[in-house]
This record gives C-alpha cells, sequence and structure tokens, in this order.
C-alpha cells in the first residue's frame, strides 16, 4: 500500500516511528523541510482500510501515543504476505518463539523456584521432626509457618502489582524469598523461633507471586492466549514441586540438611539478575519484541486498555467493599480457598503419607509424591490449549470457565477417594497422579477467571483470594495433623477433602461467569 502524508510533523522523525516505518517495503526518510512523505507499506488482512478512508492511525513502537496523519492518497496494491504476516502470529512457532513466551519462560522459572523452596520443608520435615522429637501434630505446625507469612502478604502485594507493575515487584519478592531459603538451615540450628521466622519471611514473599504472573500474562498476552500462557507458568509452579521432593533427599544425603536450601537459595538470586536485565514490564517497552509481534498483541488483545485505561480509583485504595459484594467475587474465592486446601494438604502430607500408610523410606516416598505434579505440569499446558480452542471456537467464556473448574474440581474429589482404596504404593501413586493432574484444569477456571471479572483490579482480587486460600490451606495443613492424631486415620481425611472438592465445584458452577463484571463507574 502506498500512502503520501502531507504537512509531516517532527514526530515523523522519531526513533520509535522511523522504527516502523523500516519495516515497510519502501521508504525515504524527510528532510526538515518536507511537505511530503511517501513510503509503501504492507498492511496485514485484519487492518481494514476502506476506499474512503481519509486517515492513517500510526502506532508507535515504545510508546502508547498514537496520533492520525492526514491522507492525500491512496492506492492499495495487495500482496498475498499480508494475510501471512499476522497468521504468523498466530501459529505455534511463532507463539513458541515470541518475546511474550520468553517472559512466560522466565515467569515458570520463577513459580519453579518459588514451589520448590517451599516444599523442600515437606522433605526437611522428617529429619528435623526425628532430631527435635516432634509429633506429627507439632509437625504440621512448623509446615504451616510458611502459610502464616503467606496469609499477610497477598492483598497488599496485590495492590502494589497493580500500582508498580509485574515485573518490579516479582524481583523483589524472589530476592526476599531467596534469601530465606538460603537462610533457613541456619536458623533451624539457632531456635525453633529463628526457624518459624525463616518460613514465614518465605510466605510474605512468595505472596506476590500468582498476582505478579497474572499481571504480566494480562499486559503480555491477548485473551485467545491466557490460557495457555497461565499453563505455561503453572507448569513450572508443578514443575517446582517435582523437583524440590525429587531433589531434596538427594541433596540432604550429599550435602546435609542445608544442602537443597543453599542451592535453590542461590539459583534465586541468579533468576533475578536475568530477570531485570532481560524482561520488559510491558510489550511498548520491550528493546526485543519485534513489531510484527508489538502490532499483534496490540490489535488482538488490545492490551494498552487494560495498562493505560486503568481507573483512578485502583491507583488509590481498592474498592474492597464493591469487590466483595459480587457473587463472582465469592466464585472465585470458594474456589481458591479450595485449590490451596488440596494442593497444600497433598504437597506437605503425602511424603508422610507414603511411609506411613506404606511404609516406603523418605526417598521413595518423596519420588511417589513427585510423580503426580510433573503429570499437572503437562495436563496444565494441554488445558490451556483447550480452553483457548473452545473459546476461539465460539463456545463463551463462562461455560469455558465452568468445564475446565468442573474437570477441576470433580476429577481430584473422585481420585483422592480412589486413593483410599490403593492396595500399593504404585496404585496409590496412580491416583494421585490423576488427582493432580486434573486439579491443573483449575489453572484455567478461577486462575484465568480473574483477569476477565476485573482487569483493572485483578492484582488486589488475586490477593483477596489467595488470602482465603492461605487460610483454608492452613486449616487443612494442621488439621491434618491433629485429625490423624485424634481418628488415626489419614484416609478420612481424603475422603473430607473429596466432598469439600464436590461442594466448591457445585458453588462456582452456580455462581462464576466469564464475562466482566461492573465494579465501579468507570468499568
Amino acid at each position: 500500500m502506498q500512502i503520501i502524508f502531507d504537512n509531516t510533523t517532527a514526530q515523523m522523525n522519531s526513533p520509535a516511528t522511523l522504527r516502523y516505518l523500516s519495516t515497510s517495503s519502501s521508504f525515504r526518510k524527510p528532510n526538515s523541510s518536507a511537505k511530503q512523505l511517501v513510503f509503501n507499506v504492507k498492511l496485514p488482512s485484519s487492518c481494514k482500510f476502506p476506499p474512503n478512508h481519509k486517515s492513517f492511525k500510526l502506532v508507535t513502537a515504545n510508546t502508547f501515543f498514537r496520533t492520525e496523519v492526514p491522507v492525500r492518497s491512496n492506492r492499495i496494491r495487495a500482496s498475498s504476505n499480508d494475510s501471512q504476516s499476522v497468521q504468523r502470529q498466530g501459529s505455534f512457532v511463532e507463539f513458541i518463539t515470541s518475546e511474550r513466551v520468553k517472559v512466560v519462560a522466565m515467569l515458570a522459572l520463577s513459580l519453579a523456584l518459588c514451589n520448590a523452596d517451599r516444599v523442600v520443608m515437606s522433605v526437611a520435615i522428617v529429619p528435623l521432626s526425628l532430631s527435635h522429637g516432634w509429633r506429627q501434630s507439632f509437625a504440621g505446625v512448623v509446615q504451616s509457618s510458611f502459610l502464616w507469612g503467606y496469609l499477610i502478604s497477598p492483598i497488599a502485594g496485590g495492590t502494589l502489582v497493580d500500582y508498580y507493575g509485574g515485573k518490579l515487584v516479582m524481583a523483589w519478592g524472589v530476592a526476599l524469598w531467596s534469601m530465606a531459603t538460603l537462610l533457613t538451615p541456619w536458623a533451624a540450628e539457632a531456635s525453633l523461633w529463628a526457624l518459624l521466622a525463616m518460613r514465614m519471611l518465605l510466605g510474605i514473599a512468595e505472596g506476590v507471586a500468582l498476582p505478579c504472573m497474572n499481571n504480566m500474562i494480562a499486559r503480555w498476552f491477548p485473551p485467545t492466549e491466557r490460557s495457555r500462557a497461565v499453563g505455561l507458568a503453572m507448569a513450572g509452579f508443578q514443575l517446582g514441586s517435582a523437583i524440590g521432593l525429587t531433589f531434596s533427599p538427594i541433596l540432604m544425603s550429599q550435602g546435609g540438611l542445608f544442602g537443597p536450601f543453599v542451592i535453590f537459595g542461590l539459583s534465586g538470586f541468579l533468576w533475578v539478575l536475568v530477570w531485570v536485565s532481560a524482561t520488559s514490564s510491558t510489550p511498548e517497552h520491550s528493546r526485543q519484541i519485534s513489531i510484527h509481534e508489538l502490532r499483534y498483541i496490540q490489535n488482538k488483545g488490545q492490551i494498552h486498555n487494560i495498562v493505560e485505561g486503568k481507573s483512578k480509583s485502583s491507583k488509590g485504595i481498592p474498592p474492597f467493599r464493591r469487590l466483595l459484594s459480587k457473587l463472582p467475587t465469592w466464585s472465585i474465592i470458594v474456589a481458591n480457598a479450595m485449590h490451596s486446601w488440596g494442593f497444600f494438604v497433598i504437597l506437605s502430607w503425602m511424603p508422610i503419607y507414603f511411609k506411613t500408610i506404606y511404609h516406603v523410606d523418605l526417598r521413595q516416598a518423596a519420588w511417589f509424591s513427585a510423580v503426580p505434579w510433573s503429570m499437572m505440569a503437562l495436563t496444565g499446558y494441554f488445558a490451556g490449549v483447550l480452553s483457548d480452542m473452545m473459546i476461539q471456537r465460539g463456545i463463551s467464556v463462562t461455560l469455558t470457565r465452568k468445564v475446565m473448574q468442573s474437570v477441576g474440581f470433580f476429577g481430584p474429589g473422585f481420585a483422592l477417594i480412589g486413593l483410599t482404596t490403593a492396595p500399593s504404593p504404585s496404585i496409590a501413586s496412580a491416583w494421585l497422579t490423576l488427582a493432580v493432574g486434573l486439579k491443573a484444569f483449575s489453572h484455567c477456571g478461577f486462575l484465568v477467571n480473574l483477569q476477565e471479572i476485573a482487569p483493572q483490579y485483578s492484582g488486589v482480587l488475586h490477593g483477596i483470594s489467595n488470602t482465603a486460600g492461605t487460610l483454608a490451606a492452613i486449616i487443612g495443613t494442621v488439621g491434618a495433623g491433629f485429625f490423624v492424631e485424634l481418628v488415626g486415620s489419614f484416609k478420612g481425611f481424603l475422603v473430607l477433602t473429596s466432598v469439600l472438592y464436590f461442594s466448591a465445584a457445585v458453588f462456582w458452577n452456580v455462581f462464576s461467569t466469564g464475562e466482566r463484571v461492573k465494579f465501579d463507574d468507570s468499568t
């Protein structure tokens, strides 16, 4: 397409504009006295340019500024490459090699470290309990100390994420939780209170991880790709569980209690260096992103409407009363609470469950507990792709989220009942793998739904629901220990967890929605 601009301004000489124009097939840079600018540009097929159009919208590459420049004449020269440009942006090859996938890969690594750091204690608690003479109920209290800190930070952290963006808050979060992980074995030698303090600091710092992930994905991915992006990020989260449970016994056998804490802690500091130097908070601020990918993200998802179009109220105190007055908010809160209950009960108690019920040693118990998390990483990405495909084929967002969450709750509920009947550790591990694998579908239910019902408040809403989830996780983790002491059965607690899964699934299907909810006058 050939466009002739009249009365070009100084902005036409800006680096961002010249970067944009340099992608055209023919371009002549104007001099200071130029009255006219002539260049040819190939537009993608999604960009409609009717014959009577009298202006051309120019989007600069590293600012949010838009301007419309008068057009004296336009002559359209069709090219078969026009449609290929956008098709390439939506293809699988482009997706996995894009800048936005580099961002989500870094998020996945951070979440892997996040979960590896927290599950080390699930393995270390066995030798610590033996050396200190702790009962199972007190071991549950020690493990839950992480959740005391995790209870404090999500709401404040989510508000900070909405205000400062995910990149900065995530960098500080990873740095703090890596320091807490590194210092944990020295704290355990010093005193019980020092150990509890380090676990609380770990929880405080990790409370910002998931709100940061949601914030970065909302900025970098159009709606039709967010489910698979969340699936990729959460795959890292689940692999972190598998890595922590698998390698912690090995590292402890070689380096004692210090081994896994030191390795995972130092890895976190290395991640921070790469994150700060190689990623950007938004596509518009990225120096590595191609102009084609930038236009694809902006045209497909209109991300700038979320990033720049926030209401002023979201910059101050969030409207907590209005957020909590809507039933879709409570459907997310209930779903997060149940998801966290099941997650932490399985994460914290399964090594001890296999050791107690099936009499396997610590390394085998960790292995049987780690296999399901690897499956969860795979099924999480599959669920994301399936969810995006359903929406792209015209199925409503509301129905898609309800289907995903139903699989994510009813599936684990039935599988945990099957786990209680398993006669051997291998069959038990198969049932546990099924439960945890199906649980990953929840990531394409309530976790993506946060961005859909309240994009401008997704951080603080995630914080609110995470706080409810943390309370549920504390009750579940501590309660499991006391339940086993009082009733004498792990299996009874698993049946109780199944019943709670079924109840939460019904609540979600009745009250959730995939549509944006009106929380204030600006939404």
